[in-house]
């Protein structure tokens, strides 16, 4: 369909025309005339920072915080991707639903979650909730390949050649002396065949579908090695939204957080040599990095105050369980 005001092409279940904002009818006029060239593609550019812009799905009204490059429409759930040189419709936005749909479920969570680790059984009672919410937290889910080849010193190697030595040195002194030590002869390492070399390489491969938070004042509670149940996720539906429940939009687009996955895809790696080696040395990682997709989770925003120490605690309300405990 055509907005009977500029002609500019819609799709057909728009309300609005993001082109002039005209508000689009059941049925077009009659006697129409034949629509006009589309606008060139100036007319669809918004910077970040535009207070207004349509839908690219339905055509009704975003308005933009400034600073926001990722928007949620609170009509049909469409989701665009703000940039410096235009905008564009993100291909795949998901969504995690939420089973844990009531704070005291939510608490009991977090209680059990305190007890084990964090805290004593007390130490939640005599807490103070100040602050509380569940939002529906948008994430780029990045799919990466990493593969991280590196050398490391192996320790029973070197040691193990060390003792064989000194094993030999031992008979040979025993042979020079008479066959004790009498002699007073101290022994010392005889390199009886090529030398052995404890120096070892290997190589660490994996996949990933790492999740970056895309809105900044949450970056401190990005997780490192949580992983979400991908499996469930569904198409992005704005009735999957409990009410009450907040929507973010982001204000960290696709490009930075790619950038960002490829950083803690290194630091993952990089982590695994190290555990499954001491000494590691001349480590090179090679990331690949491809489009990814937004998902929006629910997450259970808590504050708890004791003793004056405040604890920020976030429960993934689709898995269940805590996904990050900051203290401050």
């Amino acid at each position: 369909m055509n907005c009977p005001r500029c002609g500019t092409t819609l799709p057909d279940q728009a309300r609005f025309c993001y082109a002039c904002g005209a508000s689009i009818g059941a049925a077009a006029p009659a006697a129409a005339a034949p629509p006009p060239p589309p606008p060139p593609p100036a007319a669809t550019v918004a910077p970040v920072g535009a207070q207004s812009l349509n839908c690219p799905s339905c055509g009704a009204p975003l308005h933009p915080v400034f600073g926001d490059m990722v928007l949620t429409c609170e009509y049909c759930g469409g989701s665009v991707s703000l940039g410096g040189a235009g905008w564009k419709a993100i291909n795949k936005h998901t969504m995690l639903a939420a089973k844990v749909i009531d704070r005291d479920s939510a608490l009991k969570i977090v209680h059990d979650h305190i007890e084990k680790g964090f805290f004593h059984r007390k130490d939640f009672e005599e807490s103070t909730i100040t602050e509380e919410r569940l939002s529906f937290v948008p994430f780029w889910i990045v799919p990466a390949s990493a593969t991280t080849n590196f050398t490391y010193q192996d320790v029973a190697v070197g040691v193990g050649g060390t003792v064989a030595s000194i094993a030999a040195a031992e008979v040979l002194g025993a042979a020079l002396s008479g066959g004790g030590r009498r002699g007073g002869f101290m022994p010392f390492p005889v390199v009886t065949g090529p030398p052995v070399n404890p120096t070892r390489q290997d190589t660490i491969v994996g996949t990933y579908e790492y999740p970056v938070v895309a809105v900044k004042a949450m970056t401190q509670y990005q997780p490192k090695d949580y992983a979400f149940d991908l499996t469930d996720r569904t198409i992005f539906d704005r009735k999957g939204v409990p009410q009450g429940a907040q929507m973010l939009n982001g204000d960290i687009g696709e490009d930075a957080a790619q950038h960002s996955a490829r950083a803690y895809v290194m630091q993952l790696q990089t982590e695994q040599a190290h555990k499954k080696h001491m000494m590691v040395s001349g480590l090179q990682c090679s990331v690949e990095i491809a489009d990814g997709e937004l998902l929006h989770v629910p997450v259970y925003y808590f504050v708890l105050t004791r003793k004056g120490v405040k604890s920020v605690i976030l429960v993934d309300a689709h898995g269940g369980r805590v996904m990050q405990v900051v203290h401050s």
